[in-house]
């Protein structure tokens, strides 16, 4: 009898005649995996959503070098009220909804009832917190270049569409943004987002135009676009509910978007007020504003406010080419396809950034008698492709070092005026590291060193930035973190990393930011190029610091030096004043033959007369002195003060007299001020007192307190 087929087997083969292969949209795949944009959660989503909307809004600022102003609103509402404000059928009464609504607004403990449960023990049972989770509307309004009415739907209901794909620093690359906040609010509310906004025709990101007319006022367009958006997460594709334009009664340029979300306030609240904080700081061009307000409870309100601390903008990046020590075998093809060169030599040179004709002909001898120079970019098959690509990436001395010009760094000046704008501290230094690369990829580290400041903890305070983005979540692992805790000798440079207050800053720019895993919140110390820059330049700004901190130091010696002299002065000012004043009655018992002389003084009598005569000068002037009461514990207690002011400030440069007050001296630099050198691409016209030299001109800025 033949063995029989089991089930199991009969039931896994009808299995996978069933199974149907199908495809997804990028829109419908990130609507399902959500967290790889970072909306993880209520509370994680309703924070990338404000913290997506915000970088937007940086960006078409910066974009036509615009200095931005950024106003942030969120308005918390229940349930209830969202159902009311939205018309959703509960299948209850307009009273029972009111009742509900007030319910979920707050618990209110009534008069005689403050006696909380106890259990067996007669312990109190602690009451569980509400989750915190409601409704948000959030609106984001900005003064940037705006968007075409025409151009709205594509820019923003499409995914993965976007212009910031190529080789240049930027804060986002993938065209998710505002589109994943799009997806959230279809997801969580169903409503669909709402943009106004009003653009200037030829204005356009990336330095496509200017809003500043040739008379220097601010262009503004004549009209004013609304738009109700939603998007088809299958076809991914924006779905158009309301498209109109009006006359621009209000005079403004820029965009307004305003989504509706569901969050949790309670929970992120501290990580959102902790990234507009840090946001000020790596952006202190820009004046932002925050307003949150609760419609059940208008006391929970909280507003913030962060002016703008300079006018200076960092220079916009510029898209460059490809590295050859960057590339990769699906790159290569892509750029041999879309090449408009003739030859292999002229697509090197001019399709690759770094390759100098003769460091193309060079290589194309290194590859081999396969290649020629004048060989057409299309006849590369596979295997030679792959051959190129192997020799571009492991060629290190014929290639120039990667192009700079795509980074667009904060600066020093700005660092520094951003730091002490929100920080406060009492100290600082900032550092730039010479510009670097891995894997072709360039890369800039800048770091600050602050020491003290408003709300500091003792220890090391670690502040993260990322293109100019600020990183919160995963620090423990960051490359910043561990340099700073790990690889620098704090005691070396005059600070106690223990009990000091001390604020790390370093902010990294690059082409390509080597962030660890899917949430892209942390930069790992595996790429050694970036750990050691970010040590040199932690390492300069604490070299700055030990010469100011050792002077430091040596006053603080001499003041507790000092005060502890002065302490004691009172009780010996006593003591001496009493021992002189005995000795005065003895002495004056001993003349009037009261008091017999002690053998001491007898036998300093048989002393040299020249001796006598010196210490009985100095006795007689005491004695007078006393007598006539010219010399008090008070007068004794008044010179040897100034004495211990005189001696122990001795050899300091900035000494402080009794009342406090500094006493100036050649060596004291207390009037200096820091010099900060920021270039400037574009000549300016209407400055004056221009500084001119043969070798350069110096130009003064602007800057707001």
């Amino acid at each position: 009898m033949p063995p029989r087929k089991s089930t199991s087997a009969k039931k896994s083969s009808s299995k996978n005649k069933d199974e149907i292969q199908q495809s997804k949209s990028p829109a419908e795949f990130f609507a399902e995996n959500q967290s790889i944009a970072g909306f993880d959660n209520a509370g994680k989503s309703l924070y990338t959503t404000l913290r997506e909307l915000i970088e937007n809004s940086l960006d078409a600022c910066e974009s036509v070098n615009v200095l931005p102003d950024i106003m942030v609103t969120i308005e918390e509402m229940t349930q209830a009220q969202f159902n009311k404000m939205r018309g959703v059928p509960t299948g209850t009464s307009p009273a029972k909804d009111k009742a509900e609504e007030g319910a979920d607004a707050a618990v209110k403990k009534l008069p005689g009832d403050d006696k909380s449960p106890k259990d067996k023990k007669g312990k109190e049972i602690k009451k569980t917190r509400a989750g915190g989770e409601a409704y948000f509307l959030i609106t984001v309004r900005d003064n940037g270049c705006g968007m075409a009415h025409e151009a709205i739907p594509e820019l923003l209901g499409r995914v993965l569409s976007g212009s910031k794909y190529g080789v240049r620093q930027t804060r986002g690359k993938f065209g998710l943004g505002a589109k994943m906040a799009l997806i959230w609010s279809k997801k969580s509310t169903g409503v669909p987002i709402k943009i106004k906004s009003s653009h200037v025709k030829g204005v356009r990101g990336g330095g496509g135009g200017n809003l500043i007319s040739e008379e220097g006022e601010r262009k503004i367009g004549p009209k004013v676009t609304t738009c109700v958006l939603d998007i088809d997460i299958y076809k991914n594709c924006p779905r158009v509910i309301e498209h109109k334009q009006q006359t621009n009664t209000e005079k403004w340029i820029g965009t307004e978007m305003q989504v509706l979300v569901y969050g949790n306030w309670t929970t992120y609240k501290s990580r959102i007020v902790q990234y507009l904080q840090q946001l000020a700081i790596i952006t202190p061009y820009a004046r932002l504003g925050m307003d949150y307000s609760n419609r059940s409870d208008e006391k929970k309100g909280m507003n913030l406010r962060f002016e703008r601390r300079s006018e200076q903008m960092p220079a916009q990046a510029r898209e460059v080419k490809h590295h050859p020590n960057g590339v990769n075998n699906l790159l290569i093809q892509q750029l041999l396809e879309r090449t408009n060169n003739k030859s292999l030599l002229k697509f090197l040179t001019n399709d690759l950034s770094g390759i100098t004709p003769s460091a193309a002909k060079k290589l194309i001898e290194r590859l081999g008698n396969s290649f020629d120079s004048d060989m057409s970019p299309d006849e590369l098959d596979d295997k030679q492709t792959t051959r190129l690509v192997q020799l571009l990436r492991s060629t290190d001395n014929l290639f120039k070092s990667p192009d700079g010009g795509c980074l667009s760094p904060l600066g020093e000046y700005n660092l520094n005026l951003g730091i002490q704008k929100v920080i406060e501290p009492e100290i600082i230094a900032t550092a730039r590291d010479k510009p670097g690369a891995y894997d072709g990829h360039p890369f800039i580290v800048e770091a600050a060193v602050a020491l003290g400041g408003k709300d500091a903890k003792e220890g090391i305070t670690v502040v993260r930035f990322a293109n100019r983005i600020p990183l919160l979540f995963e620090g423990g692992a960051d490359v910043a973190t561990r340099v700073a805790n790990s690889k620098i000798k704090w005691s070396s440079y005059k600070i106690d990393h223990k009990k000091d207050k001390i604020g790390v800053f370093v902010s990294i720019v690059s082409t390509k930011v080597p962030f660890k895993g899917t949430g892209k919140e942390y930069i790992g110390d595996d790429i050694t190029e970036i750990q050691l820059s970010v040590k040199r330049a932690l390492q300069s700004c604490c070299q700055q610091l030990r010469a100011h901190l050792a002077k430091r130091n040596a006053l603080r010696d001499v003041k507790e030096r000092r005060s502890r002299l002065l302490k004691y002065i009172p009780d010996v000012s006593r003591s001496l004043f009493g021992l002189l004043e005995s000795m005065r009655k003895r002495k004056l018992e001993e003349a009037q033959g009261l008091r017999v002389a002690s053998p001491r003084k007898r036998l300093a009598a048989g002393r040299s007369p020249a001796k006598r005569l010196k210490t009985g000068a100095i006795e007689t002037s005491i004695m007078d002195n006393l007598s006539k009461g010219d010399l008090t514990a008070d007068t004794i207690k008044e010179r040897l003060t100034e004495a211990v002011l005189v001696t122990v400030n001795e050899g300091m440069g900035d000494s402080e007299d009794e009342k406090g007050g500094k006493s100036k001296s050649k060596k004291d630099d207390s009037d200096r001020q820091s010099l900060y050198l920021v270039p400037l691409y574009d000549k300016p016209n209407d400055i004056q007192n221009v500084i001119q030299h043969p070798l350069f001109d110096f130009f003064p800025m602007n800057v707001t307190s």
